[in-house]
C-alpha cells in the first residue's frame, strides 16, 4: 500500500493471542449446562442410546451414580425424563402421576445423596401415553388442552413432592404455565420454580430423543400444539411472553441451533433468564459430522457458543464429555 493511502484502522491489531483472549465476549462454564438424563426402570441398568453415541438410558441408582459425578465436574443442573415400559404406558398417562415413578424416585435419590445439582423434571405426558401424543386425547383425536393441563398440575405437585426444585411443562399446552404456578402455590410449593418450554417447534430434530424416551407418536403429529417450523419470530414472542406473565421463571427455545434468532428476539423481549436446548437431533448430527470426518469436535464448541452469543443464558445439551474439555478451564470458559 502506498504511503498516500494509510490504513488506520486495522481490526488484526486485535488478534494477536492474548489480545483476543481478553476481548472474547463469549463465554462459557459448565455451571451455564443443565444435562438431560433419561431414567429407566430396572436395577443396575446403563442402556445406549444407538442413535445417540455417548448417551444412555439409566436406572435410578446409576443414574444417580452418572449425576454424582457431572457435579463433581462443576455441573450444577440436570433435567430428568422419564422411560417407560409399553404395558405401563395407558391412553392418558397414568404413570406420570405415579409419585413413585422413576422421575420421581431419580429426585429422591439425588436429595438423599445431598447432590449439589437443581432437580430440573419435565412435564409431559408423551413419554407415559400409549399413543406417544403429549396429553389427554378428546373424541376427535386432539389433544384436549384443559383435561391435559389439569393433569399437568397433578404432574408438578407429584415432581415437587419428591423435592424437584424445577418443573419444566414442556407440551405447549395453552395456560399451562399459570395453572401450574397456582397449583404449586396452593400446594404450599411457592419456592418450585417453572422452565417453560415457551417456544416449542415441531421439529425434524427430535427423532433420536423419542427413540431413548419411546414417545413416538402413534399416529399423526404434534402439529396442533407444537410451533409451525415456517412460522414466524413474533408467534415465538407472543408464547414466551405470555408464560412469562403467568409466572415462567425461566423460558425455553427449543430446538437451539436452527432458532438462534429466536433465542436473540427472546434475551430482548423478557427479562427473565433464556434457556435453549441443543436437542438429540442437533447432538446425533454433529456426532455423526465427527464420526466421518467431515468436522472436528470443534464444532460442537462453535454451536455451543452460537446458541450463548445469541443470548441463551442456560444451555441444555448432552454433550457433558465435550463441555469439560473445552470449558472446564479458565482459558475454555
Amino acid at each position: 500500500m502506498s504511503e498516500d493511502a494509510p490504513l488506520p484502522i486495522r481490526p488484526r491489531r486485535l488478534r494477536r493471542e492474548t489480545l483476543r483472549r481478553m476481548l472474547r465476549r463469549t463465554r462459557l462454564g459448565i455451571s451455564d449446562f443443565i444435562l438431560p438424563v433419561f431414567v429407566c426402570e430396572g436395577e443396575g441398568v446403563v442402556s445406549p442410546i444407538a442413535a445417540m453415541p455417548g448417551v444412555n438410558r439409566y436406572s435410578v441408582d446409576k443414574a444417580a451414580d452418572w449425576l454424582a459425578g457431572r457435579a463433581a465436574e462443576g455441573f450444577c443442573a440436570f433435567l430428568a425424563f422419564g422411560v417407560i415400559e409399553p404395558e405401563a404406558k395407558d391412553a392418558v398417562g397414568s404413570a406420570a402421576l405415579d409419585e413413585n415413578n422413576v422421575v420421581c424416585r431419580l429426585v429422591r435419590e439425588a436429595k438423599r445423596r445431598r447432590l449439589p445439582m437443581a432437580a430440573m423434571t419435565d412435564l409431559c405426558f408423551c413419554e407415559y401415553t400409549d399413543h406417544g401424543h403429549c396429553g389427554v386425547l378428546s373424541d376427535s383425536g386432539d389433544v384436549d388442552n384443559d383435561r391435559t393441563v389439569e393433569r399437568l398440575v397433578w404432574q408438578a405437585l407429584a415432581h415437587s413432592r419428591a423435592g424437584a426444585d424445577v418443573v419444566a411443562p414442556s407440551g405447549m399446552m395453552d395456560g399451562a404455565v399459570g395453572q401450574v404456578r397456582r397449583g404449586l402455590d396452593a400446594a404450599g410449593f411457592a419456592d418450585v420454580a417453572i422452565m417453560a418450554y415457551s417456544a416449542k417447534y415441531a421439529s425434524a430434530f427430535y427423532g433420536p430423543f423419542r427413540d431413548a424416551a419411546g414417545s413416538t407418536p402413534a399416529f399423526g403429529d404434534r402439529l396442533g400444539y407444537q410451533m409451525d417450523v415456517r412460522g414466524g419470530v413474533e408467534e415465538a414472542i407472543r408464547e414466551i411472553r405470555l408464560d412469562v406473565e403467568q409466572g415462567a421463571d425461566i423460558v425455553m427455545v427449543k430446538p437451539a441451533g436452527p432458532y438462534l434468532d429466536v433465542i436473540a428476539a427472546a434475551r430482548r423481549a423478557v427479562e427473565v433468564p433464556v434457556a435453549a436446548y441443543q436437542v438429540s437431533g442437533e447432538y446425533a448430527v454433529l456426532q455423526a459430522g465427527i464420526a466421518a470426518g467431515a468436522v472436528d469436535s470443534r464444532a460442537i464448541t462453535e454451536s455451543l457458543l452460537a446458541i450463548r452469543r445469541a443470548g441463551a443464558d442456560l444451555v441444555i445439551s448432552y454433550f457433558d464429555r465435550h463441555i469439560v474439555q473445552a470449558f472446564g478451564s479458565a482459558e475454555g470458559r
